[in-house]
């Protein structure tokens, strides 16, 4: 079982963007058979242009601090290659989870 970093979703495709860094490496995205996915209401966006804007917002203008690599992931792995039958977990996990949790209210 995997989690990852994960600093946007795009709603338009249901795409999960995933950060890798050094505490955060790839193969926690592809490796596990089961991935789940801790999102914030927050980290939602409508397009994968807002999904980048957000990253770059976290990254305060300071390239240093942007994800070494952002995968892409919309569903499980799968695949028709296999005599074209479909194939779960290929070439990544064959279960995912998404767990929204809501964003904290804000203090005034």
């Amino acid at each position: 079982m995997g989690d990852a970093a994960t600093p946007a979703a795009v709603a338009e495709t249901g795409t999960l963007m995933l950060a890798s860094g050094p505490g955060t490496p790839t193969t926690l995205n592809f490796l596990p058979d089961t991935h789940i996915v801790v999102l914030r209401a927050g980290q939602i966006v409508a397009s994968y242009e807002d999904g980048w804007d957000l990253i770059r917002a976290r990254a305060d203008g300071n390239p240093q601090t942007l994800p070494r690599t952002i995968n892409m992931i919309t569903g499980p792995s799968r695949t028709g290659d296999i005599e074209q039958r479909i194939q779960l977990g290929a070439h990544g996990p064959r279960r995912l989870h998404v767990v929204l949790v809501e964003d904290a209210p804000h203090q005034s």
